[in-house]
């Protein structure tokens, strides 16, 4: 540390006061010091907000428990400094407010599908025009967890066991069909060509099986022979 200058890190800044007035915003750098002088420093970089879960009543009458995060950045450090003492919670309340006011008038549904219909955009507008005020910019709200009421969870649940067992089900009624048209074909097959059923008749006899075979009015004894 120099007792002439001092030095602004990358990514801060510090709002310089003489005597409680406001003198200016020193940027990242080395500057020169000046005796009486207040240096307040300020983190620019980005950071997130966590809002924790809150109720929110459906437009189907389904409380859910929905929780977000905000990515936000100090915009204007004198803004952030001397306009509140906390700015993080105007910017908290402020998502809060814009959170209950998009969903509520969504569905349950609506809000587990969340990829596609949640107003994400005018959440952040709203919240986004509030934390100007204290020298907060937002860049990005993030819908975290849509939490849907145990009642309503177990009835989701055996919903989808019923329609998993129905696709079971399917599946073994279109295999069945398909043996069955396949074993018609075959007998189909045997039906037209009887030489072909007595080799297939031969064939699934067991060892040692004598079969009479009656072809035209003559009659023949074959035994079968083992192939192992």
């Amino acid at each position: 540390m120099s007792l002439f200058t001092i030095t602004v890190p990358a990514s801060t800044c510090v709002v310089r006061y003489h005597q409680g007035a406001l003198v200016g915003v020193l940027p990242a750098g080395r500057h020169r010091r000046r005796w009486g002088a207040s240096d307040v420093p300020v983190d620019l970089r980005r950071s997130w907000i966590r809002v924790a879960p809150q109720e929110i009543p459906s437009s189907d009458g389904i409380h859910v428990k929905v929780s977000a995060a905000v990515l936000h950045s100090v915009g204007d450090p004198v803004a952030y400094l001397e306009l509140t003492d906390d700015p993080r919670a105007t910017v908290y309340l402020a998502a809060q407010v814009a959170l209950r006011e998009a969903l509520a008038g969504l569905t349950a549904d609506e809000l587990v599908q969340r990829q596609s219909v949640l107003p994400v955009r005018a959440m952040v507008e709203a919240v986004r025009s509030v934390a100007a005020t204290v020298g907060v910019e937002v860049h990005e709200i993030v819908v975290k967890d849509v939490v849907l009421p145990p009642e309503i969870r177990s009835a989701a649940l055996d919903l989808a066991t019923a329609q998993k067992r129905a696709q079971v089900q399917l599946e073994a009624a279109r295999a069945e069909t398909a043996a069955l048209r396949a074993q018609a074909n075959a007998a189909k097959l045997l039906d037209d060509h009887p030489a072909l059923a007595q080799l297939r008749l031969i064939q699934s006899a067991p060892c040692g099986t004598k079969l009479v075979i009656q072809v035209g009015d003559t009659a023949s004894l074959t035994e079968a022979a083992s192939t192992d």
